[in-house]
């Protein structure tokens, strides 16, 4: 069965406004951080949420995974950029990595409004 990454990003969602609402202090430092870190300067917003999606296959983390799909699509990455991405993702985690290449495939299905290819 698929998960569905849309319903899991709102989960994600709601939980960290959550921590935000209870503990304001880091969830602040990191909002600050996340949106400094991804903003456009010498590389864009879209290649940054990119190269954080390929970090998130190659550290395993779903969630970061399914975070950086939604951003990368959402700052107007094409299904043909999300996947060479991917294929860095793979690059540097290996075997391992196929397995939220995996993840990753479903959920770029889910966030892009064209769907599969």
């Amino acid at each position: 069965m698929t998960t569905n990454y849309i319903e899991q990003y709102q989960h994600l969602e709601e939980r960290l406004i959550q921590f935000g609402k209870e503990m304001p202090g880091p969830m602040t430092g990191f909002a600050r951080l996340h949106k400094k870190a991804v903003e456009d300067g010498a590389l864009s917003a879209k290649t940054k949420e990119l190269m954080a999606l390929a970090i998130s296959i190659a550290v395993h983390c779903e969630g970061c995974i399914v975070y950086h799909v939604h951003d990368a699509v959402a700052a107007g990455a094409t299904r043909q950029e999300l996947l060479e991405t991917l294929g860095v993702g793979l690059l540097m985690s290996g075997g391992p990595g196929s397995m939220y290449v995996a993840l990753a495939m479903d959920a770029i299905e889910q966030f892009l409004p064209d769907g599969p290819g």
